[in-house]
């Protein structure tokens, strides 16, 4: 996951970051190609919803490498869940998605990231959601946090995603949904029996029609592949929104 500058003003009174000994509880698959993870990690000081951490692994021959995934909880002290999505040539998520067990430990470095975060009570500005793929994950743990919160605030989703079979958290996000909180899926491959929408590439056709529009001047976090990011960011610009409004995380294969 690729951070790129922001014009955004940081979040103020940011959690100290340093590296914490992690222990796996549990690990279930997520997507056919996924896992959802939950740690225990004693020393961690909780995360704001949208950060995210470094896992860093260590071969028996010493060799390290790490890999930075986004938290998908606003997790409370000692506890961390992660969604983690198989990259085949990656040096780590092959290890987790298909060889970590319960019991095993890790290292966590974070929390990390001060920009692309949601506060429930930050304001009353809408929040507008576009996520592609596994970029879902950080924008679950704002929904999740808005709805704990009992926050009224105007919030929106647009995911993007393969099939059905490829969507994270989909009972979650499910049960989430109502009057302060709307999902709109875009499938690119293959849609649900019944869907009454077509299937296709989500189009600058279909984000503006299924998008806050800029005159209501919403906060837009935007997190997805690097073209997938890039492109939705275009977009956003040619739609009118400002260029301080839009907020974008990217991730890549490592």
């Amino acid at each position: 996951m690729n951070t790129p500058p922001s014009t955004a003003q940081p979040v103020q009174h940011r959690m100290r970051s340093t590296w914490h000994s992690a222990t796996i509880v549990e690990t279930r698959a997520e997507t056919p190609h996924s896992v959802r993870m939950t740690l225990a990690v004693p020393t961690w000081p909780g995360s704001e919803p949208g950060s995210h951490l470094d896992v860093r692994l260590t071969a028996p021959d010493g060799y390290q490498a790490s890999r930075s995934y986004s938290v998908a909880s606003s997790s409370p002290w000692g506890h961390v869940v992660l969604a983690i999505d198989e990259l085949p040539d990656g040096e780590v998520s092959p290890f987790l998605v298909n060889e970590a067990r319960p019991g095993d430990t890790l290292e966590v470095h974070g929390p990390l990231g001060s920009y692309f975060v949601w506060r429930p009570g930050q304001n009353d500005r809408p929040v507008q959601l576009i996520a592609g793929g596994s970029g879902v994950v950080p924008l679950y743990a704002m929904a999740v946090a808005h709805d704990l919160a009992e926050d009224t605030t105007p919030f929106q989703l647009l995911y993007s995603v393969r099939t059905p079979a490829d969507a994270f958290f989909a009972a979650e996000l499910t049960e989430l949904a109502g009057p302060s909180f709307q999902v709109t899926h875009v499938y690119t491959r293959q849609a649900p029996t019944g869907w009454p929408g077509t299937v296709g590439r989500l189009t600058r056709d279909t984000l503006a029609a299924s998008t806050i529009p800029p005159s209501e001047r919403p906060r837009v976090y935007v997190c997805g592949s690097t073209g997938f990011a890039e492109t939705v960011a275009t977009w956003l610009l040619d739609l009118g929104h400002s260029t301080t409004d839009i907020l974008t995380e990217r991730f890549g294969g490592l």
